[in-house]
């Protein structure tokens, strides 16, 4: 899926991102270059799956030019 960074919460490190499958929350450990850190507004490519709290989460979030 494709989509932005809508919120980040770098202390925290909480964020939402928002694109296809509407708002998604995610951890800083689901960017996927291990930088834990992204800028609000990035456009990125990320994977949906269920989370610990049995919400839908984004994970493998990159910028969408670097897609695999």
């Amino acid at each position: 899926m494709t989509g932005r960074v809508v919120e980040f919460d770098e202390a925290r490190g909480i964020g939402t991102v928002e694109g296809g499958s509407g708002r998604l929350f995610f951890h800083c450990t689901a960017i996927a270059d291990g930088s834990r850190t992204i800028a609000r507004g990035a456009e990125v490519s990320y994977e949906v799956r269920a989370g610990h709290q049995g919400r839908w989460e984004a994970f493998g979030i990159r910028p969408a030019n670097d897609r695999p």
